[in-house]
């Protein structure tokens, strides 16, 4: 059987884009971060960043840890982020250009879950199913950039160094880990180091990014920051993500929520911006929603206007967005809820001009993999993908001498020009894979079958042995001194 290949990485490339709110209005949330920024402040848990921003002029109160920035400060720090860079991969053609117009997905993450590939069984995720899942994510076109979709729930307090191990043994595209802690951060950077041929090499080409969380409200914890501060100094760029949700950790109202969160995220951004001038940094609000008939988290109610303000604010203050989408709260996969929730985001999503995008592969909020829905959110992304691109209209494409020559009455089927173009006219979706009756095959059956087959037969180009061998090395000085 000849080998599997995979196919080039396929970002949204939007032939339009939607613009749904205006510069003033932008200007006014921008605005209120900065009163939030100058008078309520944010409280950093890291006497690290604490000297360092006060250092710079931050007016810090060290009983309360509480730091408040000047706007002018702010403004000024902000404008050194870049507003493009680049994100280099084990294999280059799978190198991204954040900023370049495309949108880039990678997967949901980081599921604790997952339906086992044999046996069907819900049961905890491990480092070895992170490794299969890795591949799956490797062969798709629709994923640009590797998250780790399952934590490597085996390995405790060292397992975020080992997902980056299963991603870069498993994956020839970009990393985006989920590192926190200078310790951690340290052992991740020399992984990475050992990945892109060199600290130079690292920062021309960083082979891997990392996402790093704020508390809401109004809290940069030490683990976060100074693992920040570490990928800063190594030139590997940081997404700070915050998940404001409404009414419980943020304010009730959505422009109140995107207010604060974007204060944690330009206090952030600010911190490595005076220590390590052009740090590249994204921001990334996942708003949320607490349902008040019992407090559960909730991720789409009916009314969950302005998800993609956050691309908008992101852009707004000059750096890159990774907004949120997909994802839903449905318990399983194939279900309408899956499909509607996760459909309409990516295409809005992409509109609005998200840089990077967590996207696909997860259900039960965020929570479980399951191996065909992966397969059936890849069929939604090539939907969201095929709709945003534009017609071609030249003179083949018009069909106007073939129209002339068909004429009133006729049938084109037997044309030259149909010969031409009548396979790429029709590209066949999920939902109408032929069975032997004739009838289409049920989708989540076909998605199933194609997950099995990838799962089994598919192998990416494997990492050098001679960097797999000190990946392992590393792992075993991590695990030596952060597991005891």
């Amino acid at each position: 059987m000849a080998p599997i290949e995979r196919p080039a990485i396929a970002p949204l490339r939007p032939a339009f884009r939607q613009t749904c709110h205006s510069p003033e209005e932008l200007d006014r949330l921008k605005q209120a971060t900065l009163d939030i920024l100058e008078t309520v402040g944010v409280q950093f848990q890291s006497d690290k960043a604490l000297g360092l921003l006060a250092d710079h002029g931050v007016r810090v109160d060290k009983a309360t840890q509480v730091a408040r920035f000047p706007a002018d400060l702010v403004l000024e720090a902000m404008s050194r982020a870049p507003r493009r860079f680049g994100l280099g991969a084990r294999d280059e053609s799978c190198a991204i250009e954040v900023g370049d117009g495309n949108t880039y997905a990678t997967t949901d993450g980081c599921g604790v879950e997952l339906i086992d590939f044999v046996t069907r069984e819900r049961r905890k995720s491990t480092k070895a199913d992170l490794a299969d899942v890795t591949r799956i994510q490797d062969y798709l076109s629709s994923i640009s950039f590797w998250w780790p979709t399952l934590s490597a729930g085996d390995y405790g307090e060292t397992s975020q160094l080992h997902e980056l191990d299963a991603g870069w043994n498993n994956t020839v595209k970009h990393l985006q880990g989920m590192v926190n802690g200078e310790r951690e951060a340290r052992y991740a950077v020399e992984m990475a180091t050992v990945i892109a041929g060199g600290p130079e090499e690292l920062r021309r080409r960083p082979v891997m990014s990392d996402l790093i969380g704020t508390i809401s409200p109004l809290v940069v914890d030490k683990d976060g920051i100074e693992a920040a501060l570490v990928f800063a100094e190594a030139g590997v760029p940081v997404c700070f993500v915050t998940m404001p949700t409404l009414g419980t950790t943020a304010p009730a109202t959505k422009a109140g929520a995107f207010a604060m969160g974007a204060a944690e995220l330009v206090a952030a951004s600010v911190l490595l911006e005076l220590a390590y001038p052009g740090a590249p940094v994204l921001h990334s609000i996942m708003q949320s929603y607490a349902d008040p008939r019992s407090g559960g988290f909730v991720s789409f109610p009916l009314d969950s206007r302005c998800r993609f303000l956050a691309t908008e604010l992101a852009h707004h203050w000059g750096v890159p967005s990774e907004a949120a989408t997909c994802g839903t709260d449905s318990p399983g996969a194939g279900t309408w809820q899956a499909a509607v929730e996760k459909g309409m985001d990516l295409v809005q999503g992409a509109w609005e001009g998200i840089d990077l995008m967590p996207s696909i592969g997860l259900v039960n909020v965020y929570t479980l993999f399951v191996p065909e829905d992966i397969f059936l959110d890849d069929d939604l992304y090539q939907r969201a993908r095929y709709a945003l691109l534009d017609l071609d209209l030249d003179d083949d494409a018009m069909a106007l001498e073939a129209i002339a020559d068909i004429g009133p009455g006729g049938h084109f089927l037997g044309h030259k020009h149909t010969r031409r173009h009548m396979r790429d006219s029709f590209v066949p979706a999920i939902t109408q894979q032929p069975g032997p009756d004739g009838i289409f095959r049920d989708p989540v059956e076909v998605a199933r079958e194609r997950a099995e087959l990838i799962w089994r037969d598919y192998r990416p180009e494997p990492l050098e042995a001679d960097k797999a061998a000190e990946l392992t090395r590393i792992l075993a000085a991590a695990d030596a001194e952060l597991r005891g």
